[in-house]
């Protein structure tokens, strides 16, 4: 018997329905955009790629593509397949699922956008494309709700292959991943900036840090440099080089490559060359004048 309710969401799912519509595409998609909603992608036919936040994806038949808002993206079909690029879209809002930002949909294990099902799942998936498609096409009594009932089917099939890959990934690794729950601006960036501070002896990575917040990287820098001046990726560096000049400060023995290490950084000869940049001298000359 199950005991939690909420195993899907931390409340009842019940998302608005935007939009539904196939699309047999022979022309590369026009232009470059994103949404303020939640749009799911659903291949049918077909080979092409996609164009998402500034990285080529190669899809076809039987993929999904989890586009969250503020993901910018670009359908294009190859011009050898044999068959135009038919992909079925399906826009929604107004849902909040576990471990995610509200309003956002949970990525695929590894933090990827897109995945392939399995075959009795692809065809579930198909099924319900067409139900849709169909619907689409009625003047029934009712048509919003029905639209809006195999909506919530293709959020629960895909929610549960999310699942099922997770607990084949957990056997595989213990993985503990830093999560976010909200998506106001300034919540977004002190979480970064939290994350940076607490994780910057690590490698980060702008993809990692948008991955767990499940908002696309060319988001998180767009915002983080509106609310801030600056970059993730500069603010990390900045980071790292004053926790560098504090540890050389306390100790000024400690060797050079340590110290490099311990802020993230393998390379000693690229780690001296940044903090060259951002004190005007080499950590050699700076340790020097370190009173002893």
């Amino acid at each position: 018997m199950c005991s939690f309710p909420y195993d899907l969401t931390y409340n009842d799912l019940n998302p608005k329905f935007l939009f539904s519509c196939i699309q047999h595409r022979t022309e590369p998609e026009s232009n470059y955009h994103c949404h303020d909603f939640i749009e799911l992608v659903i291949i049918l036919k077909g080979r092409g790629k996609f164009f998402i936040d500034e990285r080529e994806y190669p899809v076809e038949e039987g993929n999904i593509i989890i586009l969250n808002p503020g993901t910018y993206h670009r359908s294009i079909p190859l011009p050898e397949s044999t068959h135009s690029l038919t992909e079925c879209y399906l826009g929604f809002t107004n849902v909040d699922f576990l471990n995610c930002p509200r309003g956002y949909f949970p990525l695929f294990e590894g933090y990827e956008i897109i995945a392939r099902l399995p075959e009795i799942q692809k065809k579930e998936l198909f099924q319900l494309c067409s139900s849709i498609a169909l619907e689409l096409k009625s003047c029934e009594t009712g048509r919003y709700f029905m639209l809006k009932s195999y909506l919530i089917q293709v959020i629960c099939l895909i929610e549960r292959f999310q699942k099922h890959s997770h607990e084949q990934a957990a056997l595989r690794e213990n993985h503990t991943r830093y999560e976010f729950k909200s998506v106001n601006k300034k919540y977004i960036i002190e979480q970064i900036m939290k994350y940076m501070e607490e994780h910057y002896h690590e490698k980060i990575s702008l993809d990692q840090i948008s991955a767990n917040m499940y908002l696309s990287s060319f988001y998180i820098s767009k915002l983080f440099k509106s609310e801030t001046g600056d970059t993730p990726i500069n603010y990390l560096i900045s980071l790292r080089m004053k926790k560098a000049r504090n540890m050389f400060d306390e100790n000024p023995g400690t060797s050079i490559q340590s110290v490099a290490a311990a802020v993230g950084y393998e390379d000693a000869y690229h780690f001296s060359k940044l903090f060259k940049k951002y004190y005007g001298l080499s950590p050699l000359y700076y340790k020097e004048r370190i009173p002893q």
